[in-house]
Parts: structure tokens; sequence; C-alpha cells
């Protein structure tokens, strides 16, 4: 799906994309809560400017992705969906509404420290040996339920025009890339997500709330600009969880 970068949806694409695209973001932020029920859908199509067969087609992408549920009473937000942020997401939710969280969502953060990084991560960001970065752990969860682990890297220099890079404080996690952005005079330019399946070692499973091997999804992603990277993550969801994107061709990408 092309974007800009706050996140929201090419004026170019059909309008059923649009408005799927604006209800699965109003999900995936918490807006639209678990078991919400929609409008009908002619007074929905009316809220939202669109025909009827618009909407229609739009939901029907929504059920199929898990987003709604549908029964003779209506159309509801489905209880506890089996939809993840993907890196993409939590990265333009930050940047439109200051926060990777979602309504009802919580985050600990387990780590903030200036480190030594692992080899792979110090080539990422172009270092020698020695050089420090700035590393975050932290997990998201919902009531009992662990949605997510992840640890963040960032440039050892963005530590001291951001010192909340180095705490572990609740209220000084939320909108620290837009601070980044601000306070470096950086911008993300290019990102990219990878994603794999595998087992979960003993500190993801103990995070998660999982048997030691259980399979999970893990995935990593990168913003970076002309100066190098801004932010590296890494990230593991625990099972049964769907991971969707959307995308175009056009004569840049091919």
């Amino acid at each position: 799906m092309s974007t800009d970068q706050t996140g929201e949806p090419d004026t170019a694409q059909h309008p059923y994309m649009q408005l799927a695209a604006r209800i699965r973001r109003a999900i995936l932020d918490g807006a639209l809560v678990e078991g919400t029920k929609l409008p009908n859908h002619r007074e929905l199509a009316r809220q939202e400017g669109v025909a009827v067969a618009t909407l229609q087609r739009a939901l029907s992408d929504l059920q199929v992705e898990g987003y709604i549920r549908t029964n003779q009473r209506g159309t509801y937000i489905a209880n506890a969906p089996k939809v993840a942020s993907t890196g993409y997401d939590r990265v333009t939710r930050v940047l439109r509404t200051g926060s990777v969280l979602g309504d009802g969502e919580t985050v600990t953060v387990t780590a903030a420290e200036l480190v030594v990084p692992p080899l792979y991560v110090g080539e990422l960001f172009g270092l020698d040996d020695g050089d420090q970065v700035v590393r975050r752990q932290w997990h998201t969860g919902r009531g009992d339920q662990r949605l997510m682990l992840a640890v963040t890297w960032y440039p050892a220099e963005f530590a001291a025009l951001v010192p909340e890079l180095l705490s572990t404080a609740p209220s000084k996690a939320a909108g620290l890339l837009p601070r980044i952005m601000e306070r470096t005079g950086r911008a993300a330019q290019m990102g990219r997500d990878d994603l794999h399946a595998r087992e979960a070692d003993a500190r993801e499973a103990s995070f998660l709330g999982l048997k030691v091997g259980t399979a999970i999804t893990a995935g990593a992603h990168r913003l970076w600009d002309e100066q190098g990277i801004l932010e590296y993550a890494e990230w593991c969801l625990p099972p049964r969880q769907t991971v969707g994107y959307e995308y175009r061709f056009d004569a840049a990408s091919i």
C-alpha cells in the first residue's frame, strides 16, 4: 500500500481499499475496540461518504483478514482478533498518534542502556569495534495477554539529545521516534521489514508466557535516511498471529 509518512492511504487507490485501510488502522490503533458493533451498511456508508457497494467490498476484505465478524445481528469488531501490527503499522502509528500502543495496550520497558552491540548490529550502524549503541528491550500486552516482545537499537549519540532513550519509565516510552526526528533534525526516509518463523528461545518464551520451543513469528525492521540507520528493531509475536501487508506495483519498483 502506498502511503505518506503518517500512514495515510494513497488517494490513487480504489475507494474500497482506502476505506478498508481506514477501518483497519482504527482497529489496530484501538479506536474501534473488540466487540464494537458497526452501524448498518447504509448508515456506515453514509458516514464514510462512500457507496454501499464500496463499503461492502471493504468489509469483505476485512472479514477475510480477521478484523471483523458478521452474524444475523450485524457486523462486529472481531473478539480477540489474531492480527498483529507490522513494523510499518507500529512506526506509522507513532507518527500519527505519538504512541506505539493501541487502545488498552500497555508497555513495560525492561532495559534501556548503552551497550556494545552484537557484530551484525554494529555492521548495520556502521560502527567500529567497541562503539556503543542504545539498546531498549520492551514488551506490550493487553490485560494478562502478552502481545509482543521487542528490542530496539539507536545510534549512541541520540542518547544525549533524547535522554528518554535511557529511561525504563513507561511514561517516557511514548513518542520516542517523533522526538528523535525533532531533536536530531533527521527524518526516516526508507524502511524495511523482514519476518521469519522459528522456535522461541528461553528469553522469548519467558516474556511471552510460552513454552520454550513454541513456534513464533519473528521479525525485524529498520528505518534510515541518507546519513544511516535511525532505528533498528527485532521483535517476536506469539503463535496464531496474522501479519498482513498491502502493496502495489509501479515502474520504479520493478
